[in-house]
């Protein structure tokens, strides 16, 4: 297959200053990718909030600059290192590239499944390019088979923002019935989340703000919707009432909001679970004698493993779970973001390269 020489890229230079979009950025040279590498033609990007910590250079784990951002995307493969032996995919597969660009899926914290920990861990649009290119290097081990029947922006957003809720949800031990609140349920993260809580069974509060979300989380089988605006420093008191005056069994904190910590762990019920997947910037505060007086049981879960992201991503083939997006070209990417940290994007946005 005959490539172009240059490409359309997003990359960040500057911590605090948008993304530069490159239009003559040198494509990979197909003849210098080592063995188990593959060069992947990007046909879609999504576009996540973890991109603004990025670009701003205030998340705990920091990109090198200069970097192409991105790190959920899909395309075709065009071409694999010389000396690649027992590769999973050939050219010409759908592939999918996640914020783990690889792992050495050998050590502990591998076996154990959470890769995100191990020590050789390489991610994409932070220590790798990432998918904010028209042409993307990738490890033929750690891309993830996209099926047939499933569209590629459809898709796309499940290589982070699904498998991120997804496996939040999993680490919950629930009977079904059990409430789940879930503050930041129209975004991105939170109303993929509203359809993987219901198909495990548990009933959900969406909590959010504004109409644009509530409609969209009541529309994906939300029971109960709280505007966190509306309700203000009332809303611990409105989530316990609407659940028979004891509060929900767990919560799923998809927003990046330090405060929505806080608030979870005065309205679960006694025993209940709080699981943060959503990163927002510092610390939060709960108090020894709610955590330890109501037996509070605390989870932080970052992405997922390779299995997990293939489960995520069948709820989609089966159409059990769709992702509402929004389709931008790259050089939206700076306005993309700045909606993303306003909170003004119900759903996704993906991008198409």
């Amino acid at each position: 297959m005959s490539l172009p020489s240059t490409q359309r890229v997003a990359q960040f230079q500057r911590f605090g200053e948008p993304a530069k979009v490159l239009t003559d950025y040198p494509v990979p040279d197909p003849t210098t990718l080592s063995p188990n590498e593959c060069l992947v033609k990007i046909e879609y990007a999504g576009v996540c909030h973890t991109d603004v910590h990025a670009r701003d250079g205030d998340f705990s784990l920091k990109p090198t600059l200069p970097r192409i951002g991105g790190h959920e995307g899909v395309g075709r493969v065009v071409a694999i290192g010389d000396g690649t032996t027992s590769s999973p995919v050939n050219v010409g597969d759908r592939v999918g590239l996640k914020f783990l660009a690889r792992a050495c899926l050998k050590c502990e914290y591998c076996c154990r499944g959470f890769e995100v920990r191990c020590a050789s861990a390489s991610m994409h649009g932070f220590t790798v390019d990432g998918s904010f290119a028209e042409y993307a290097v990738a490890w033929a081990d750690y891309v993830t088979p996209i099926p047939d029947s499933v569209h590629s922006a459809a898709v796309t957003p499940f290589l982070c923002a699904g498998v991120t809720v997804y496996r939040g949800l999993k680490l919950i031990d629930h009977q079904p019935g059990d409430w789940i609140a879930i503050p930041g349920a129209g975004g991105g993260l939170g109303h993929l989340a509203v359809q993987y809580a219901k198909h495990m069974g548990f009933r959900v509060i969406a909590i959010d703000s504004g109409e644009e979300k509530r409609d969209l989380c009541l529309s994906l089988g939300a029971e109960k919707w709280f505007d966190f605006r509306e309700s203000g420093s009332n809303l611990v008191d409105d989530v316990i009432a609407a659940t028979d005056g004891k509060g929900p069994h767990a919560a799923l904190i998809t927003a990046a909001s330090a405060v929505s910590f806080t608030q979870a762990s005065f309205y679960l019920r006694p025993g209940g679970i709080l699981v943060g997947v959503g990163v927002p910037p510092g610390t939060f505060d709960i108090p020894f004698g709610v955590l330890i007086g109501k037996q509070l049981k605390i989870f932080g879960s970052a992405l997922g493993s390779p299995q997990d992201t293939i489960e995520a991503i069948d709820y989609a083939v089966q159409g059990k779970v769709k992702c509402q997006y929004s389709v931008r070209p790259l050089e939206d990417l700076d306005s993309i973001l700045t909606d993303l940290q306003r909170g003004d994007v119900a759903g996704r946005v993906v991008i198409k390269l």
